[in-house]
């Protein structure tokens, strides 16, 4: 299993990436990965509905042009969405003209700077090509590791151990995560609203040209 929270060495080497938000204010912002998929993407949108919160979901292309009804509710309910490629391929096995092919593909239907690599998995020069590209890259200080095969309360307590003002939290929503995800949300939602966090979207400043 990896690490929960990144190692300070790995935003080191990639110190224009964000990875967090200022710790001052009781807000978290919650980031959902490789929809949208219907049921599961719905799903989440209901639940967030119910608590008024907002999130950010990073999208794979391939699974936008199949499930273009849901990836346009997304944004119709005031949520943010970001790129996750086109084919949620790794990093680290692309050369860097087909990893930005794939990023760029993406973003043409997605339409902002937000970018989140797939498996958080990005070469030097590849995160470099994208910063230089006007890509803002969205790490994460809390991954909740719902796709893992652990208990839905472990994954519950992955979070509520581990996030604080400002954090962003990765969750999934894939088919592969879905039995921690159902179980885990609505009381990360809960509990954080009962402690009076707002949950917000990340937001992007500029277009991409």
């Amino acid at each position: 299993m990896l690490l929960i929270q990144p190692r300070r060495f790995l935003r080191k080497i990639y110190p224009k990436a964000l990875w967090h938000y200022g710790r001052e204010e009781k807000t978290i912002y919650l980031t959902f990965d490789d929809g949208p998929i219907p049921g599961i993407t719905e799903w989440i949108l209901d639940e967030l509905a119910k608590q008024g919160a907002k999130a950010t979901f990073f999208c794979v292309g391939a699974n936008i042009m199949k499930n273009f009804a849901v990836f346009s509710r997304i944004a119709a309910e005031g949520h943010s969405t970001g790129n996750h490629s086109m084919f949620h391929s790794k990093g680290f096995s692309m050369p860097l003209e087909n990893y930005l092919n794939e990023t760029d593909a993406c973003q043409k239907l997605i339409g902002n700077n937000l970018f989140r690599p797939p498996y958080g998995q990005m070469k030097r020069g590849q995160y470099r090509a994208l910063i230089n590209k006007g890509y803002k890259v969205v790490m994460w200080d809390v991954i909740s590791y719902d796709y893992e095969k652990i208990s839905p309360e472990r994954c519950l307590n992955i979070v509520l151990n581990n996030t604080r003002n400002g954090s962003i939290v990765v969750f999934h929503d894939n088919i592969k995560a879905e039995h921690n995800l159902k179980y885990s949300l609505p009381r990360v939602l809960e509990h954080y609203g009962n402690l009076g966090y707002s949950f917000k979207a990340i937001d992007f400043k500029t277009k991409l040209l």
